[in-house]
């Protein structure tokens, strides 16, 4: 799925106007995150530390955890693919549609894959035989959302599964989800966050996963050494100890999100689908996800991204993030004038 991911801009050396594909936080001001690295360029002139230990260290007292816990990565998407050769051979239980890395990182290491619907009643569900259990939460790309006491249930009806769960946009509900410390009660838990996706820096690649520590032990046998560059970790110790300057206004997107939907479905001859966070789906009832973002792209500068590779949706599906009121409405008029000439 190396090509297969939204916010595709590099494919163009046209501008994006407005960016609706990459499901991050467009907010967020950098400047003095820039301020600082640029104060830290000279870091780029020795080695970084082999495995992050300084933010290692910080993500462990603002979590209340252990080091022995943690294990920071290159982006979340590392510790996906860390995490099948860690276990390689085993067998995974995928909860779909979701983000395709996880099965593209099971089967690079002869996992046995086999799927079930994000929308299953989960108390039914069966994990018999299954080594591990994929699950987003919130998902990408339709921002479901299983509430904490749910999944909890289910991990711990479940011990003879490892529980991989994966919260990179923990940060776009106001419902409190899994927390770091739930690992040391749950050893059949490892979970997943980002920093990359609450502060719009996806371009430094910073992500982490908790886990209990024998696990911690055998996935650092597969870790490469300075993995993590030495700006990505003095970015994320910076965002750390600077949580005033990177509040989220949660509640204000989701408005817009929903405000966004509203005026999507009043076009017809679309749906969009009710969310938890702040990106959705959209199911084209005439049309193909391809043409519009073509045309989008085309005749306005607008990227959307194109759903149809995410495992049990066609080409009808597209995933909107929204933006500003004012960006958003410059997508609804696009979307109504690519309407009014299709057949």
């Amino acid at each position: 799925m190396l090509f297969g991911h939204g916010d595709d801009h590099y494919n163009s050396q046209k501008e994006v106007k407005i960016n609706f594909s990459s499901n991050v936080w467009h907010g967020a001001d950098l400047r003095t995150l820039r301020e600082h690295l640029n104060e830290q360029f000279y870091e780029l002139t020795r080695y970084p530390e082999p495995d992050a230990s300084s933010l290692k260290r910080l993500l462990a007292r603002c979590y209340e955890v252990e080091e022995e816990n943690i294990v920071v990565t290159n982006g979340s998407i590392t510790a996906f693919y860390l995490l099948a050769q860690t276990w390689k051979g085993a067998k995974s239980a995928i909860a779909v549609p979701s983000f395709a890395e996880y099965e593209d990182a099971c089967r690079l290491h002869g996992h046995e894959v086999s799927f079930f619907p994000t929308s299953c009643n989960l108390s039914g569900l069966s994990l018999e035989g299954q080594d591990f259990c994929w699950i987003c939460n919130p998902n990408n790309p339709d921002g479901r959302l299983i509430r904490r006491a749910e999944l909890l249930a289910l991990i711990e009806a479940n011990r003879q599964t490892v529980f991989i769960i994966d919260q990179a946009y923990v940060a776009f509900t106001t419902e409190r989800l899994l927390e770091p410390s739930d690992v040391c009660n749950h050893p059949n838990l490892i979970l997943i966050q980002s920093i990359s996706k609450a502060h719009n820096i996806p371009g430094l690649r910073i992500g982490y996963l908790i886990a209990s520590p024998d696990k911690v032990e055998q996935i650092n046998r597969y870790i490469i050494p300075w993995s993590v560059n030495a700006i990505a970790v003095e970015a994320g110790k910076y965002i750390l100890t600077h949580p005033e300057q990177y509040i989220l206004p949660i509640c204000e997107w989701q408005r817009e999100t929903a405000s966004l939907i509203d005026r999507l479905n009043e076009l017809g001859d679309l749906e969009a689908l009710p969310t938890s966070v702040t990106f959705f789906l959209v199911r084209l009832k005439k049309g193909t996800a391809a043409g519009l973002k073509q045309y989008l792209w085309d005749r306005h500068g607008l990227l959307i991204r194109d759903a149809s590779n995410f495992r049990s949706l066609d080409e009808t599906y597209i995933r909107i993030s929204a933006q500003t009121a004012a960006e958003n409405q410059v997508l609804v008029d696009a979307i109504r004038e690519w309407l009014s000439i299709l057949p």
